[in-house]
């Protein structure tokens, strides 16, 4: 079985690492505890988070004990790594309610079941320190002219808005928590994104003179799409691990329509396939990856929604635009159905109406707006005067279109904003 931190390195998760050969060592003599911090600015872990959750998990999978560390303490200030402006500071209560909703979506990668992976809130010791005593024990093992040079404060001493007091200690305080998970669980490996490396950096040396210990540091590339986007963006937004904020079917059709020179690289990434099978299909191009991506598509809404979602999704999607057969001597671990049982389209967001409100007949750009194809009637104008407006696959081409029951089909009609957004119309019986 290869080493937990081969299998990261083959799969394109590590951009660098800290006392590399040392590294190499630890993982061949021991059990390895490590850590990444997932702030809690919203109630939702994001697309943009899989990278470290998907780490964590490879870990675990690796025999090691991966530590999720809830920075309920350090997100009171807000990390000040990659940001142009200060964070928007949220409330200790605002906290907690999104701490809780992180935890239950790490729980679908990791097994916390008999501290086979710990889920720590650094609000514990942060918020009880005694700032006196802090700044005598911790503070004073921290130069201000080796923290300015780093790339997270130099970014943000030059933009406008400059650097704060309250954003200038959260280094200090990221180091502190490395030091505590190394004082109380062994901890000597953190991982986090490649903007974090000074702070990474930082640990690593506060454990090193306090303790007379080695650390290690891994830090993951930033992934972007083949396009040069942020991974995880949409016109829409951010593609959210909530099922509230983004549907399953929607959490489908982002990886669906995946750049076809990214699918290869994402399967390893972003599913837990074997990476042997996933090489046999980096060669496929055109139409015969179409296959492949509902099975990244499926892999990763499974591991995040759940099997069920992830079946009613690739159904749903199947029904709109037809079915993508794996072959079967293909990603043979995938669990993507080979075959289609029915065309559930459970996942679309659906209205019911009255036959008599169809049967009198509502105005296109009306009903757009009323099944939230459109934020108000004059974008469902624009829409449809933009060629971007379709009912039962047909472009509408008069925005006071009257659809009425001669749409109907299979007692259904099926309206679709551009290319990917689509609302099903249903009778009541």
């Amino acid at each position: 079985m290869a080493k937990a931190i081969e299998v990261l390195r083959r799969r394109g998760f590590i951009d660098q690492t800290t006392h590399e050969s040392e590294l190499e060592e630890y993982f061949t003599k021991k059990k390895v505890t490590c850590y990444i911090g997932f702030d809690p600015t919203a109630a939702s872990l994001h697309v943009g988070s899989l990278i470290p959750i998907m780490a964590l998990a490879h870990m675990q999978r690796g025999g090691h004990r991966p530590i999720a560390l809830i920075g309920g303490g350090t997100g009171l200030i807000g990390d000040p790594s990659g940001k142009q402006e200060m964070r928007k500071m949220l409330t200790l209560e605002k906290i907690e309610e999104n701490a809780r909703g992180i935890e239950t979506q790490l729980s679908n990668f990791l097994d916390f079941e008999s501290e086979k992976a710990l889920l720590i809130n650094n609000a514990k010791w942060l918020t009880c320190l005694n700032h006196l005593e802090f700044l005598r024990d911790i503070g004073r093992c921290f130069s201000v002219n080796r923290m300015i040079k780093t790339e997270s404060y130099k970014v943000r001493l030059d933009s406008e808005e400059g650097l704060n007091f309250i954003e200038f200690n959260y280094m200090v305080l990221q180091a502190y928590d490395f030091l505590k998970l190394f004082d109380k669980y062994g901890c000597m490996l953190q991982m986090g994104g490649s903007d974090q490396w000074g702070n990474i950096v930082a640990g690593i040396d506060l454990i090193r003179r306090l303790r007379k210990k080695i650390a290690f540091g891994i830090t993951f590339p930033l992934v972007t799409t083949a396009s040069g986007a942020k991974m995880g963006k949409t016109a829409k937004g951010a593609v959210w691990l909530d099922s509230k904020r983004t549907s399953p079917y929607e959490y489908y059709q982002y990886w669906i329509n995946t750049d076809d020179r990214d699918v290869y690289r994402f399967l390893a990434l972003f599913t837990f396939l074997p990476l042997s099978e996933i090489k046999k299909v980096e060669s496929i191009e055109g139409e015969d990856l179409n296959p492949i991506k509902a099975a990244l598509a499926f892999e990763a809404t499974k591991l995040v929604h759940g099997q069920e979602e992830a079946v009613k999704s690739f159904n749903s999607s199947a029904s709109i635009f037809g079915k993508r057969y794996l072959p079967d001597d293909i990603l043979l671990s995938s669990t993507v159905p080979r075959k289609i049982s029915g065309e559930d389209d459970n996942s679309i967001p659906c209205s019911m109406f009255d036959i008599e409100a169809i049967a009198s007949g509502i105005p296109a750009f009306k009903l757009f707006h009323k099944v939230g194809l459109s934020k108000s009637r004059g974008a469902s104008r624009r829409l449809i005067e933009q060629g971007g407006a379709y009912v039962n696959g047909e472009r509408i081409l008069d925005f006071d279109l009257m659809i009425t029951g001669k749409y109907l089909n299979n007692n259904e009609i099926l309206l679709r904003s551009g290319k990917k957004r689509f609302h099903k119309i249903k009778m009541k019986r």
